[in-house]
């Protein structure tokens, strides 16, 4: 029996109201546990609510992923146009920021690459529910 608390249910508006900075901030380099979860749990659905409403393609988010895994998080804050519309871009520069702040090295690097993999992968999945719901 598994007796993990279930989350809470939240919406689509409520997730986007989240701090995903601070989550990021307090998340990041934090060891499993509460932390990490509120951030790749209810931070990435945040986030992915948010690029979303921006128009972003999950492909796009994807290879921000890849881009700071190979080259860190410095170097992908530092990219003139790390998403393609500029409202994903400056929001997502902030969040890379927020990550170059942190003392964490590679390991760091490689937490913010993995969480941007996850929302990458959320957008994906709502715009394949949203495009079988106007298929049907």
């Amino acid at each position: 029996m598994n007796d993990a608390p279930h989350p809470p249910d939240r919406t689509d508006d409520e997730l986007a109201l989240l701090d995903i900075t601070l989550l990021l901030r307090y998340g990041l380099a934090a060891e499993p546990g509460g932390l990490r979860t509120a951030l790749f749990g209810d931070g990435a659905a945040a986030a992915a609510v948010l690029l979303d409403r921006l128009g972003t393609e999950p492909r796009s988010v994807a290879f921000l992923a890849d881009t700071v895994r190979a080259g860190g998080l410095a170097r992908a804050a530092d990219l003139p146009e790390p998403l393609p519309r500029r409202e994903a871009a400056a929001l997502v520069r902030e969040w890379l920021r927020t990550g170059t702040e942190l003392a964490g090295g590679p390991a760091v690097d490689d937490s913010a690459a993995t969480w941007l993999r996850a929302v990458a992968t959320i957008i994906e999945l709502k715009q394949l529910t949203r495009a079988r719901g106007r298929s049907s």
